[in-house]
């Protein structure tokens, strides 16, 4: 199995990654952020809250699913809850997950290009890559401000590939939801999955991320 992960991936040059769940571990900052969030605009909702359930949604749509059919409620909650994100990563809060350093540091040096897709706002993910001293792997970001669609909408991959002109045929995506998986398969890409107990129709599913390094040596036998 693990040969046949290789061959997949093998020989391709660009590697698209989504954030949250995939290279950091932004769970609880997030969950933290948002029950506050909650607590403060729509404390109704709290008891009934789950943050796993939303998995791969945007804070604009949790918002909207917490507060429905208020959009200015809905819109206050989302920027509150931005704005405690923010606080929780610059503080530290959200860590980098055991071999994104690796990983990243392993394609860079093979001379791969490295893109990030992820559903996170701009200001969340630009505090992150700061925090976690993450974001000089990266040739160029493109987070949900960029675009009007999320995941699991094929859209968001489709529209990374053609701001950066990167063929599907020579790249892969690391994704971690089901959302995620979703959108990069959906636009044509190889898509491996980590942390997952189940994998996502269409996903290569790879346990962590060490295993994706793992899967350089198999290319090289």
């Amino acid at each position: 199995m693990t040969r046949a992960r290789a061959g997949a991936v093998a020989g391709r040059r660009t590697w698209l990654f989504d954030l949250d769940g995939t290279l950091v571990d932004s769970c609880p900052a997030h969950e933290a952020a948002f029950r506050q969030a909650i607590a403060e605009f729509a404390p109704g909702a709290l008891a009934s809250f789950r943050y796993a359930a939303h998995a791969g949604a945007s804070t604009a749509e949790v918002a909207a699913r917490l507060v429905p059919g208020d959009a200015v409620a809905a819109g206050r909650l989302a920027r509150r809850k931005q704005r405690l994100y923010h606080e929780y990563a610059e503080a530290g809060v959200v860590v980098v997950l055991p071999g994104a350093r690796r990983l990243l540091e392993r394609l860079t040096q093979d001379g791969r290009t490295v893109y990030l897709v992820t559903g996170g706002s701009r200001g969340s993910v630009e505090r992150v890559l700061s925090a976690c001293s993450l974001g000089g792997y990266f040739r160029a970001v493109l987070t949900s401000d960029d675009i009007p669609v999320s995941k699991p909408d094929p859209r968001f991959y489709a529209d990374a590939c053609r701001r950066w002109a990167v063929d599907p045929e020579d790249a892969v995506a690391v994704e971690d939801s089901a959302h995620g998986v979703a959108s990069a398969v959906g636009a044509g890409l190889v898509t491996l999955q980590v942390h997952a107990a189940e994998p996502a129709a269409g996903a290569i599913a790879v346990q962590d991320l060490d295993e994706i390094v793992s899967l350089f040596h198999q290319e090289q036998r």
